[in-house]
């Protein structure tokens, strides 16, 4: 019941009624004032969590214009203000060396928004201090926000948080994420901050000389127009940053030469690069704040999560413990999957039965139908396989685990020019590409996210693998089988090897934060894979229910027979296979295991044995083993890149697959 629809049954007065009647109205009409904040720190910091305790299920994840580096943006009411929060990419500064550094920097120094909250990891305070003091730098109204003060008290840290305020200028808030104390308090800090109305400025100052030249750069960059404060401009000038010159260069370029000077005569005194300097005199001032404000009890007794950290992270223990785990998460996932799958799909032969048993078998039924099969299709795919997929991601990503996954496996991974992580989604493409392709948005910058889902796609997933049991594996015995599996593997490095050195860009080695092992938070974990289903669902439903009707309709009107025969001199002509393979291969689009499903049906029999010769079906694993991706995962690649770099990846692996199985068949035909 409303309040109005209440005061007007309770026994008052014509005039009490009317009074508290007209009150109520106007506060129901009386809209809250918008503010935009920011979200910013580095990697594993919590950040992400504190952004979902703020926002709750009001927030969507997209990319950003132009980018293929995720965007999160959400909502909270808070005190009668409606907070639009964005949270972005963890970063560990603002130098323009990676795309997610690019997309912070410009977004903090060019949007309008009323505060940023940096949220760093207080039991690592002094390296996490070091970015915010380039934050500082932009002189930008700020809140810090230090997280896992639960853990201080096992690692022996007592931090002084009103002095470190005083020592920063701006509010600082002890944080808990994980089960959301302190968050309000952001807020309420934040528009305290905003409401006094007075632009923030660090009172740190660097050493003598330093700030000798970058006074003087101060006043020589009067003229220069810019969204950036001019001392961060001086700073970033001194630390040789490109962005800022071309800035520079494209207003006054004659002030480059007294700028050389001051980097010459800072070099000259220091004995090395200017860029060093600056984070040399940075890592100085952050050591002395945490000396001031952090103090360390000795003698703390080594935990049991410490020696478990030691063992997962050793050079030699690491690995078979590696093994254990990446092995128990994939065949936890698709056992399970299996089982659901299964159970899903007894359910659809009985559901087709009863609907044919209604609707009949008509051209209209048929495509109506399809449009069930391709849903019921897409909820075979995510219930079993890519749920349980995000929520074990999710839990090992929650713990730490992954990192010291990173870690463990960056050294064979650069051999194929991405970072340690890219081996997650190549393993869990084995499963299924889906998951496997929206995984690679771990990766550090644009290059190794376009190696990583490239390779992804070139390993086969659970449903080619069952054409290759189903066909060579029954039929020829399981030798051939690994061999057909040693031969992709084989591709894949060469493939990574050629990307590597054609695709444009660098892979810088990896520095990365090792985080803490924590206790893993159920609610943290659902909400986290309910966004990354719900994005994916809204992408790939409507692109796999449309492709199911059209691909059924085709069949149904006979266009699908004059494909085929149109596709003859390929199927046959170049592949040695039969005529009618040409449609098993376009229904293999929609779903790979309807290549032997579809065969069943088209020729009356599950003997495969009947219809094709060795040869023949080791042709059609290898064309399925890299065939183009199905609709799922072509979805997958739109979401999370373009139209036109998901085409290019079809392009390649239809020419990839047609080539290497018209290879093989002349080959086998001779031997």
């Amino acid at each position: 019941m409303s309040i109005l629809k209440w005061l007007k049954s309770r026994p008052l007065t014509t005039t009490e009624k009317e009074t508290l009647t007209s009150f109520f109205s106007k506060v129901k009409k009386i809209k809250p004032k918008e503010l935009n904040i920011a979200l910013v720190g580095q990697a594993n910091v919590g950040k992400s969590v504190v952004f979902n305790n703020l926002t709750g299920l009001h927030q969507h994840i997209g990319n950003w214009p132009g980018k293929t580096v995720e965007k999160a943006e959400g909502k909270s009411l808070y005190r009668n203000y409606l907070f639009n929060i964005v949270d972005l990419p963890g970063i560990y500064s603002l130098t323009t060396y990676s795309i997610e550094e690019e997309v912070s920097r410009n977004f903090i120094g060019q949007n309008k928004f009323d505060f940023i909250v940096n949220v760093v990891d207080g039991t690592i305070l002094e390296r996490n201090l070091i970015f915010t003091l380039q934050l500082l730098e932009m002189e930008k109204p700020m809140v810090l926000a230090v997280n896992f003060v639960n853990f201080f008290q096992k690692k022996g840290i007592a931090v002084d948080f009103k002095k470190l305020e005083k020592i920063l200028n701006i509010p600082v808030i002890p944080v808990e994420a994980n089960i959301g104390k302190g968050t309000a308090q952001i807020l309420a800090r934040g528009l305290s901050l905003i409401k006094k109305k007075t632009r923030q400025k660090t009172r740190l100052r660097y050493g003598l000389e330093v700030e000798k030249e970058i006074n003087r750069l101060v006043s020589e960059l009067k003229t220069i127009k810019s969204c950036y404060p001019k001392r961060w401009l001086a700073i970033k000038l001194l630390e040789k940053d490109k962005e800022v010159e071309q800035i520079i260069i494209t207003q006054n370029a004659g002030l480059l030469a007294k700028i050389k000077k001051s980097i010459s005569r800072l070099e000259k005194i220091h004995g090395h690069d200017t860029a060093m300097i600056i984070a040399g005199e940075r890592a100085q001032i952050a050591a002395k704040i945490v000396s001031e404000v952090l103090t360390i009890k000795r003698n703390v007794k080594v935990s049991l999560i410490d020696k478990i950290d030691r063992i997962t992270s050793d050079r030699i223990w690491g690995y078979p413990i590696l093994f254990i785990v990446l092995t128990t998460m994939f065949f936890s996932v698709f056992k399970f999957g299996d089982f659901l799958s299964n159970f899903l799909n007894n359910y659809l032969g009985q559901l087709q039965i009863l609907y044919q048993s209604i609707f009949g078998n008509h051209l209209l039924a048929s495509v109506g139908w399809s449009a069930i099969e391709s849903f019921f299709g897409l909820v075979n795919l995510v219930f079993p396989y890519i749920i349980p997929f995000y929520f074990l991601l999710f839990f090992l990503e929650d713990i730490g685990y992954f990192a010291r996954v990173s870690f463990l496996l960056d050294r064979v991974m650069h051999q194929l020019g991405i970072h340690g992580k890219g081996i997650i989604p190549i393993l869990l493409g084995y499963g299924c590409h889906v998951p496997a392709c929206l995984s690679c948005r771990i990766m550090e910058n644009k290059k190794e996210k376009l190696i990583s889902v490239i390779l992804t796609t070139f390993v086969p997933c659970s449903a080619v693998s069952i054409i290759i049991f189903g066909l060579v594996g029954k039929y020829i015995g399981l030798t051939t089988v690994f061999l057909l599996y040693g031969f992709d593997i084989l591709i894949i490095l060469i493939l990574g090897k050629i990307l590597a050195k054609i695709i444009p860009g660098e892979s810088p080695e990896m520095i990365m934060e090792i985080p803490d092992y924590r206790r893993p938070y159920l609610k943290v974990i659902l909400m986290q894979t309910w966004f990354r289903i719900k994005e994916f669902l809204y992408i790939a439903a409507p692109l796999i229910i449309i492709m199911g009707m059209l691909i059924e309709l085709s069949y149904k009107l006979g266009w699908l027979l004059i494909l085929v025969n149109f596709l003859k001199p390929v199927t046959v002509g170049w592949l040695g296979l039969p005529k009618m393979v040409g449609s098993l291969l376009i229904f293999g689009f929609l779903r790979k295991e309807l290549i032997l499903v579809m065969m069943a049906g088209l020729f009356q029999t599950t003997n495969f044995a009947q219809i094709l010769n060795h040869t023949q079906m080791i042709v059609l694993s290898l064309v399925s083993l890299f065939y183009v991706p199905c609709v799922a995962t072509t979805a997958a690649l739109i979401k999370e890149y373009s139209l036109k770099f998901s085409l290019t990846i079809i392009v390649v692996k239809l020419i990839t697959a047609l080539l290497i199985g018209g290879l093989a068949f002349r080959l086998l035909t001779i031997l």
